[in-house]
């Protein structure tokens, strides 16, 4: 009989790759299986996500501040150009750099790798499918589902991966598009609408909802839209995409105002971001009896992952819950820490979010829409980095910071920032939200002069006190 692991993960992203490591580490005996869709461990994110998108973004920025910033700075530089194989390069290797590290950590911690299509047998068994189409068995005491999501393909606007693309292929276009049509006002269109942006493309983003990042708090969309027409991209809300036909390289989107207008968009790409859905392929769930959401695919699982098959566990985009890689990496750990019988939880009051245009927008908490909908009496507190030092010198002053407390107890219920480094700023209010602290706790803080983060404090000042010292 072979040997028995202790866990086997089926899927080797941020919450699978985390999960089996922490188990490994906790003396289990672990093997993890990557879908064959990704060419190396690390999952959506770290292969065509969160890592590539980051590195692009990064990269484009540096190319719009040498363009349009530095010379306020007294810097001239002459004849700037634009070397995008070479970005692309960048990025490549930066994806290999992480997910070389992924195998690193895999042996020194024992976890045994396999490459391949996962499906539950039931009864403690994994088949693993090769991308030959070997097969081989692995016997486990637990399973961890652990696959992701993929980009939501519209059935009238089909993926092509040339002219009509997921977020994978819009993170390799060459040469820049002309006319980039963007459909879907999330963070993922956002986010890459603003690379090609900021690399020479024309840019329209179709919105069905009323406003674009839906979820995010309302103040922060509004602004959010106000700087990107500002920086070039065009916005059509309230407009219900009908259909697209594809010719000679280019795309005609037909569109449906909200007055009725009939409009029409030419592009030679066109970017699908309407959302993600568990990935789900071949898992073999009904099979195995696992029950999951007919119409989202969402699994269902109780507050210790467990789903209805014996001794399978699901984590991650798979289940309830926003779907970030650090997200479902603290599942992976909380679930292997569980498996070894610690007492772990997940606060998912207090997990952050970030979107990363320029400038960034972060949060953590509630929102005022949330607030309001239950009734909970709250103060606001808000301070703009024009009014700090260190914003001025950077000469990055758009954005503001604010702070949601509890009328009664000053408890922080939310963090919201737009601005320069959000996504580093927002860390100090998950630690404060995580310890159930006030908005005074974060205004006695001291905060070092002159840095952004003074803006979080005087924003927490105003909160709790009514009055920050800098305006």
């Amino acid at each position: 009989m072979a040997d028995v692991y202790d866990l086997v993960v089926i899927g080797g992203g941020p919450g699978g790759y985390t999960a089996a490591i922490r188990a490994a580490q906790l003396g289990k005996r672990v093997a993890c299986v990557e879908n064959r869709r990704n060419k190396a461990f690390g999952g959506t994110c770290l292969n065509v996500g969160c890592i590539p998108s980051k590195a692009l973004l990064d990269s484009s920025e540096m190319y719009e501040t040498a363009l349009h910033k530095m010379r306020r700075h007294g810097v001239i530089v002459k004849d700037i150009g634009l070397d995008l194989a070479a970005m692309l390069a960048r990025k490549d290797k930066i994806v290999g750099d992480l997910t070389g590290g992924i195998n690193g950590l895999f042996k020194k911690y024992k976890v045994e790798p396999h490459h391949g299509t996962g499906k539950l047998l039931g009864g403690g068994k994994v088949e693993v499918t090769a991308a030959d189409g070997a097969k081989k068995v692995l016997e486990t005491k637990h399973v961890l589902l652990a696959t992701g999501s993929e980009s939501t393909e519209l059935p009238f606007l089909k993926f092509d991966g040339k002219v009509v693309v997921s977020s994978t292929e819009a993170l390799n276009f060459n040469p820049v598009p002309k006319h980039l049509i963007v459909v879907g006002g999330g963070y993922i269109g956002l986010e890459l609408g603003s690379v090609w942006k900021r690399l020479g493309a024309k840019v329209t983003v179709i919105e069905f909802l009323p406003r674009i990042l839906s979820i995010s708090d309302g103040e922060v969309a509004a602004d959010v839209q106000k700087l990107l027409t500002r920086q070039g991209l065009e916005f059509h809300l309230e407009t219900k995409v009908t259909g697209a036909k594809v010719s000679g390289g280019q795309a005609t989107v037909t569109a449906q105002a909200k007055d009725g207008k009939e409009l029409t968009f030419v592009g030679d790409r066109v970017l699908v971001a309407v959302g993600r859905r568990p990935y789900t392929a071949g898992l073999g769930l009904d099979e195995a009896g696992v029950k999951y959401d007919a119409k989202t695919g969402i699994v269902q699982v109780d507050e210790h992952f467990r789903t209805s098959a014996p001794n399978v566990s699901a984590i991650g985009d798979l289940i309830a819950g926003p779907m970030l890689a650090h997200k479902a990496s603290e599942e992976g750990v909380v679930f292997a820490e569980t498996l070894a019988g610690m007492r772990p939880h997940v606060n998912y009051d207090a997990i952050p979010s970030v979107i990363y245009i320029w400038p960034e927008v972060a949060a953590v908490g509630r929102t005022e829409e949330q607030l309001k909908e239950a009734g909970v009496e709250y103060r606001v507190g808000k301070f703009r980095f024009a009014a700090t030092g260190r914003a001025k010198a950077m000469d990055e002053t758009d954005g503001w910071v604010k702070v949601l407390a509890d009328a009664k107890t000053d408890r922080v219920l939310g963090v919201h920032i737009l601005g320069p480094r959000a996504s580093d700023l927002i860390a100090e209010c998950v630690t404060v939200m995580e310890y159930k602290g006030s908005a005074e706790d974060i205004a006695r803080c001291t905060h070092s002069h002159p840095t952004l983060s003074e803006a979080v404090g005087e924003a927490a000042r105003m909160a709790w006190a009514g009055n920050p010292i800098n305006s």
